[in-house]
């Protein structure tokens, strides 16, 4: 860790870049804690490019708490439509609920408070405390996980719960008596711009006199990621009348949107095909014409119900 006057200097270099260099996003432009808690819960395994489309178009479809918690689950996936991971959708609106119910419709800033609503764990927690509430508070993404490693010349696996215990540690040193939104803003753009994944800028690194990497590319240090494992899956493709017909998903996965039916697989050419990732999977997707079935439920090819991006892209792409 760092000593006293370093961690002085690390604090002062890094706001002084961050006032030039921090990047300006609409929840940290104005971070009211319904914005925070929204950008928080879609920023979960998203990029902040793919996020900023879709956050914009949420609040002004529901600008506020109460908004949200009484909006009807289709409309909340429908607005989270082509982001993933709908599981965060479900939780976020849960969460909206449990924030009226609870809490009186105000965001709560004490952590353990914020642990009791659906969807948020450590990381959520502290993120919305330091950013909605500008506390000091360790929050621990990607980005500074990387920034703290490189520090501190971190050499062990950092997906070790020993790791991550003096990582975090040593991220809560670092930080000032007071402002921690800037403090964990800066952080984070650090790691995003300058000491990014692979090789880092460290020539443009406003706080490298302080880093102790010897061979900052080469960290953290993570095992190896697990093979990905290719499928194939046959969907139907019935139209008439302008009308597509879908099921609902049977869950787990993509619970609460809705499908192209499932196909049997056949040796003749697909009308379409396109590839997709999902988690460890690359799934090829063949789409054949189809005659409708009893329960399958038609929706005119202008409505369309909350559906996974894959089959939204595939139907697209045909029609």
């Amino acid at each position: 860790m760092l000593d006293e006057k370093s961690r002085y200097g690390f604090q002062k270099a890094l706001q002084a870049w961050f006032r030039d260099q921090g990047r300006s996003l609409p929840w940290r432009d104005d971070p009211s804690p319904y914005r925070v808690l929204v950008s928080e819960f879609m920023l979960q395994q998203t990029t902040v490019a793919a996020v900023l489309p879709y956050f914009d178009r949420w609040m002004r479809a529901l600008p506020d708490v109460n908004a949200l918690a009484t909006a009807p689950e289709e409309k909340v996936l429908k607005l989270w439509e082509g982001l993933g991971y709908y599981s965060r959708a479900r939780n976020l609106h849960r969460a909206a609920k449990a924030i009226v119910q609870n809490f009186e419709g105000k965001i709560p800033s004490d952590l353990e408070q914020l642990r009791t609503l659906p969807g948020i764990g450590p990381y959520t927690a502290g993120a919305i405390a330091a950013f909605a509430f500008d506390k000091p508070v360790p929050v621990l993404d990607a980005n500074i996980f990387r920034v703290i490693a490189r520090l501190l010349n971190f050499q062990g696996d950092i997906t070790t719960a020993a790791a991550r215990e003096f990582l975090e540690k040593s991220a809560t040193a670092l930080l000032p008596k007071s402002g921690g939104r800037n403090h964990t803003s800066a952080l984070m753009d650090l790691g995003a711009t300058i000491c990014k994944s692979g090789p880092p800028d460290c020539l443009l690194c406003p706080v490298q006199k302080f880093c102790r990497a010897t061979e900052p590319a080469s960290l953290p240090i993570k095992p190896r990621k697990k093979e990905i494992t290719a499928i194939v899956e046959w969907r139907a493709l019935a139209i008439r009348r302008n009308r597509i017909y879908l099921i609902p998903s049977p869950g787990p996965r993509w619970k609460g949107l809705w499908l192209l039916p499932p196909a049997e697989a056949t040796d003749a050419e697909p009308v379409l095909s396109l590839t997709y990732a999902i988690t460890r999977y690359k799934v090829r997707l063949h789409l054949r014409e189809s005659t409708p079935e009893p329960n399958w439920q038609p929706f005119p090819l202008d409505q369309l119900p909350p559906m996974p991006s894959p089959h939204r892209h595939a139907m697209a792409k045909w029609v």
